[in-house]
């Protein structure tokens, strides 16, 4: 089967202009200029629409197994797919039991099997122990693995404050960690209704201390290492030096740290709880710069919901941390970014081609020939108002925002996405 998907704006090579995708079966077939005539049935796109690649969400936590009841595979992809979002990876803590060897691994897998909306591929955990397990997990085709530097919040998957070893036996096989950073020494006891006692209990110097000792690690094991959810602006420089230096750093933020800001966060609305949290204006706009200024590589979900009961307490102590946004990422952050005159095409590159380059889907995430054919339609200018999601449970602190950016339509592998027909397939480490 060929599809020619005619488009007058279509984000190309990172740039948007016009042109037509021509699909053949499940890849990209030719990136031809807009009126090329070709034998295939044909999806022309109406003058306030792009065509964008799919985008690639790399850190989501889907919950499943064990604790479904908070989010799970259908879910989780039926809101990925109706944000644009084609391909994501399951973090592998909050599920029971956490994805921290090859046995955890096929648990999750079959859990995920035939009922995936989009294409899934998971992450590994390091946790004090595992290290021979690491290995393991890679060639069992996992992304990487993920380590918390403090208490992550569920005692199954502890904490690996000194992950040298992990590095050491990681760097043996060019394998990713991924690091929650910040130093426990420096984050104190939260409780109560006041978001600005919430956020004193966790300053940037606990992110920037953690950081300092990812890069001290990094330079000595030689090993690739990649910052998530950043939220302190004030690490930039440090990473930036890192960086210049060799050190094999990557950076992402959230949603919700280029979105919103503390200031507008109203005592007891445990919904914009978070960890590490969301900051004051002025760090906001630090990190657009360092978006900008490619410091930050990617703009990933951090998806981490929970059910209500645990995330409305009202109290910052208590209640969940973890933001819902797998659904409204794209126009979360257009929405702000076109405030700043920003490129839709500069968003696109931050949330497809960046993360799937991560991960080393370099067929994902860009539309190009030769590329999977997974693609979305979105009307940049069309407003919204946030309402009912596709999560299991609603509760986000954008409910009820008017947002910029709404998706009209997802394709994975040249097939329109039908959540009641779940086409995805769950991938691994080099599958193209």
């Amino acid at each position: 089967m060929r599809t020619v998907f005619r488009a007058p704006r279509a984000v190309v090579e990172g740039t948007e202009r016009p042109a037509a995708v021509l699909v053949a079966g499940d890849r990209i077939e030719a990136v031809l200029a807009l009126d090329t005539p070709v034998d295939a049935s044909e999806i022309r796109l109406a003058a306030d629409e792009v065509l964008v690649p799919g985008l690639v969400d790399t850190h989501v936590h889907v919950n499943e197994p064990g604790r479904t009841e908070w989010e799970g595979f259908a879910s989780a992809t039926r809101a990925a797919a109706a944000g644009g979002v084609t391909t994501l990876v399951d973090m592998p803590l909050n599920a029971l039991p956490p994805t921290v060897d090859v046995p955890a691994l096929e648990i999750k897998r079959k859990a995920a099997d035939r009922q995936c909306a989009v294409d899934v591929g998971f992450w590994g955990g390091a946790i004090p122990g595992n290290e021979r397990e690491l290995r393991a997990l890679h060639e069992a085709g996992v992304f990487g693995v993920k380590c918390f530097l403090l208490d992550s919040g569920v005692p199954e998957f502890p904490a690996l404050p000194d992950p040298r070893e992990a590095l050491r036996e990681l760097a043996s096989f060019d394998g990713l960690l991924l690091a929650h950073a910040e130093d426990g020494a420096l984050v104190g006891e939260a409780h109560g209704r006041r978001y600005r006692d919430f956020l004193a209990s966790r300053p940037r110097a606990a992110e920037d201390s953690a950081i300092a000792g990812l890069v001290r690690m990094a330079r000595e094991t030689g090993a690739r290492v990649h910052v998530v959810h950043l939220s302190s602006a004030d690490a930039l420089p440090l990473l930036a030096e890192a960086r210049a230096d060799g050190v094999r750093i990557t950076v992402e933020t959230c949603p919700h740290y280029l979105a919103l800001t503390a200031e507008e966060v109203p005592d007891g609305d445990t919904r914009f709880k978070c960890c590490p949290p969301v900051r004051e204006e002025a760090n906001r706009d630090a990190l657009w710069q360092g978006l900008a200024d490619g410091v930050i590589d990617m703009v990933v979900s951090d998806h981490s919901p929970a059910t209500p009961q645990l995330k409305g307490t009202g109290d910052f102590g208590s209640a969940w941390g973890g933001i819902a946004s797998l659904q409204i990422g794209l126009p979360v952050v257009w929405t702000e970014a076109r405030r700043r005159g920003w490129s839709f095409a500069d968003v696109v590159a931050r949330m497809a081609t960046a993360p799937a380059d991560l991960v080393g889907l370099r067929h994902k995430g860009r539309i190009a020939p030769g590329a999977a054919a997974d693609l979305a339609i979105v009307a940049p200018d069309e407003t919204f108002a946030v309402g009912t999601l596709a999560h299991r449970h609603p509760t986000t602190p954008y409910a009820g925002r008017t947002l910029h950016g709404v998706v009209r339509g997802t394709w994975l592998r040249g097939r329109r996405v039908d959540p009641d027909r779940p086409a995805g397939r769950l991938i691994g480490r080099g599958d193209a």
